[in-house]
């Protein structure tokens, strides 16, 4: 196969294969990844475009998709057209001002949370007969999304990140929290909605050389 100019990297994120922007009107989850792993193999075999994916990430899609009883002819093709590769941890150097903001913004996170919590507790109280069930879901709820909701929350998404870095690939995702690491650790990234119509307009331009 001859070299071709044109030699991108990407690197993807479980939302791409998992959002429903991905999908045409009444298309289905296994359709549209189907679809979608069909443009990510013609992209490799005409442009050399690869795409990757963290061993973490892809364990947890893979679950998540079985879960969802997606056949194995789709899984294979994922198997088949995304690369697993673990991310150097060792070798991808991180600034220390990346490091210190994160460390500042859990703390003044873990400082909301706690508030979130008096006010729970207040709450309750206050209520006098407060259904305990109702308080502590709601308590998760917006603890959850005081906490967890634009920052770096998982192994996964760091994995993620760090892989891009190492490569010099694009991020490919839905999770704002992710899209603004990935802005801060100045890596290129792209909203999993806009991926297939991006292929697809590789490929057709491609196609009229």
């Amino acid at each position: 196969m001859p070299e071709h100019p044109l030699k991108q990297r990407f690197v993807l994120d479980t939302s791409v294969f998992l959002t429903e922007e991905i999908r045409d009107e009444d298309e289905g989850l296994e359709s549209a990844i189907d679809r979608l792993l069909d443009s990510i193999a013609q992209a490799k075999l005409s442009l050399n475009i690869s795409c990757y994916i963290p061993p973490s990430v892809h364990d947890e899609l893979t679950v998540i998709l079985q879960e969802r009883n997606i056949s194995e002819s789709t899984l294979s093709k994922l198997e088949t057209w995304v690369i697993k590769k673990n991310p150097a941890r060792f070798e991808v150097m991180i600034p220390a001002e990346l490091v210190y903001r994160f460390i500042d913004e859990m703390s003044s996170r873990v400082d909301r949370g706690l508030r979130v919590s008096e006010n729970a507790v207040r709450e309750a109280f206050d209520d006098g007969e407060a259904n305990v069930g109702e308080v502590i879901s709601d308590l998760r709820s917006e603890y959850r999304s005081t906490l967890r909701r634009g920052v770096l929350d998982s192994r996964e998404d760091f994995d993620l990140l760090i892989l891009a870095r190492e490569l010099d690939a694009g991020v490919v995702t839905e999770d704002t929290g992710i899209i603004g690491w990935a802005e801060d650790f100045g890596l290129r990234y792209l909203r999993g909605r806009d991926f297939p119509s991006l292929l697809e307009e590789y490929l057709e331009a491609n196609d009229g050389v």
